[in-house]
C-alpha cells in the first residue's frame, strides 16, 4: 500500500464496534438497575447518597410485603373500593414495604458486612460507599417512622387494641434478632428461614387484615402455616451466599445439607404447604378457590424442574422471576377465599 493511499474504515468493523458499544450500554444499564433494586449481580461505583440509601433498603424485597397487605385486606372480607380505604391501604403498604422491610434489610446488611465482603463486595457497606454511622442513623429513622405510622393506622382503623403497632414491634424485633448477635437466627438454617418466611407472609398479611377487619387466631395460625411455604422461598436466597456462610460458620440449609439436598428441601416446602392450604380451603367448602390454587402450584413445579433443581446457584434469580408470581397469586386467591368464607 502506498503511503498516499487513504485508509477507510471497514463498514462491517464500524457496525460491529457500534453494536458492541450498544451491548455494553445495555449491560451497564441493567447492572445499575440491579444495583438500585438491591439485586444480585449489581454494579459498583454509585456516588449519589440517596441512591445508595435506596439500594440499602433493597426495593426488590418490598413487593411481597406490599402484596401481603393486599392479601390481608382481602381475607378481612371488609375491603371496599373507597378513597379512604385506598389511602389506608397505601399507608399500610408504605409501612410494610419501604419502612419495615427497609429497616430489616439495612439491619441485615449492617451485621452481614463481613459476609457481603466475600459474597457481594459491591454492596454499599463493604464497598465503603456509605459510612457506618450513616447506616445506623438510617436504621433508626426507618424503625421510628414505621412504629409511628403503625400507631396512626391503629387509630385510623379504630382498633381498641393497638394490633398493628404490636405486629410492627414484634416484626421489627424478629427482623433485628434475625441478623444481630447473640441470637442471630440466620445462623440456624431452619429458624432463620422461617423467620424470613413469616416476615414476608404472616406480618404483612395480619397487618392488612387488622386494618380492615378483626384479626383472629385462625388467620394468625393459617398465615404462620403458609409461612412454611415462605420458608422454602427464603432458602432460595441462601444459595447465592453459600460460600461466605460456609467460611463464617453460618448454618444455612445449603451449608448443612449440601446444594442438591437443600434445593430438594426448598421445593418440597414450597409445594407441600401450598397444597395443604388448598386442602384447608376444601375443608371450609371453598372448592373453586382451592382448585385455582392447585392450578397455580403446577407451573411452580414446572419451573423448579426447568431451572432451580438443575442449577440452584446460577438459576436462583431466574427461578424466582418465573415461579414466584404464581405463588403470590396463590396467596391472593387464598385471601379472597377466606374473605368470601367470612362473609357467608
Amino acid at each position: 500500500m502506498s503511503e498516499l493511499t487513504p485508509i477507510t474504515p471497514n463498514s462491517n468493523s464500524t457496525e460491529a464496534i457500534n453494536a458492541s458499544d450498544e451491548v455494553k450500554a445495555v449491560v451497564e444499564s441493567g447492572s445499575k438497575a440491579r444495583q438500585l433494586l438491591g439485586m444480585k449481580g449489581a454494579a459498583a461505583g454509585e456516588t449519589s447518597v440517596w441512591k445508595i440509601r435506596l439500594q440499602l433498603m433493597k426495593p426488590i424485597t418490598w413487593i411481597p410485603l406490599i402484596w401481603g397487605v393486599v392479601c390481608g385486606a382481602a381475607s378481612s372480607g371488609n375491603y371496599t373500593w373507597t378513597l379512604e380505604n385506598v389511602l389506608k391501604a397505601g399507608l399500610c403498604m408504605l409501612l410494610s414495604g419501604p419502612l419495615m422491610a427497609g429497616y430489616v434489610q439495612i439491619t441485615n446488611d449492617y451485621y452481614d458486612r463481613e459476609i457481603d465482603a466475600i459474597n457481594e463486595p459491591y454492596r454499599p457497606i463493604p464497598s465503603g460507599a456509605i459510612p457506618l454511622p450513616q447506616v445506623i442513623t438510617q436504621i433508626w429513622v426507618l424503625l421510628i417512622a414505621g412504629l409511628l405510622i403503625a400507631f396512626a393506622l391503629d387509630k385510623w382503623a379504630g382498633n381498641p387494641f393497638p394490633t398493628i403497632t404490636s405486629i410492627a414491634i414484634i416484626g421489627s424485633f424478629i427482623g433485628y434478632i434475625y441478623s444481630a448477635p447473640p441470637l442471630k437466627l440466620k445462623q440456624n438454617g431452619w429458624l432463620g428461614s422461617y423467620a424470613l418466611g413469616a416476615s414476608y407472609i404472616t406480618f404483612p398479611w395480619c397487618t392488612g387484615h387488622a386494618l380492615f377487619g378483626n384479626l383472629n387466631l385462625t388467620i394468625v395460625i393459617l398465615t404462620m402455616f403458609y409461612s412454611l411455604a415462605g420458608l422454602g422461598i427464603a432458602i432460595v436466597n441462601d444459595f447465592k451466599s453459600v460460600e461466605g456462610d460456609r467460611q463464617l460458620g453460618l448454618q444455612s440449609l445449603p451449608v448443612m445439607f449440601g446444594i442438591t439436598n437443600a434445593a430438594l428441601i426448598c421445593v418440597v416446602m414450597i409445594d407441600l404447604f401450598q397444597g395443604l392450604i388448598a386442602a384447608y380451603l376444601v375443608s371450609i367448602h371453598e372448592n373453586l378457590y382451592a382448585a385455582i390454587l392447585v392450578l397455580l402450584i403446577i407451573p411452580q413445579i414446572t419451573f423448579q424442574d426447568m431451572y432451580f433443581l438443575r442449577d440452584p446457584i446460577n438459576n436462583d434469580v431466574k427461578y424466582q422471576a418465573s415461579a414466584q408470581p404464581f405463588l403470590v397469586l396463590g396467596m391472593l386467591v387464598t385471601g379472597i377465599a377466606l374473605g368470601h368464607h367470612a362473609g357467608i
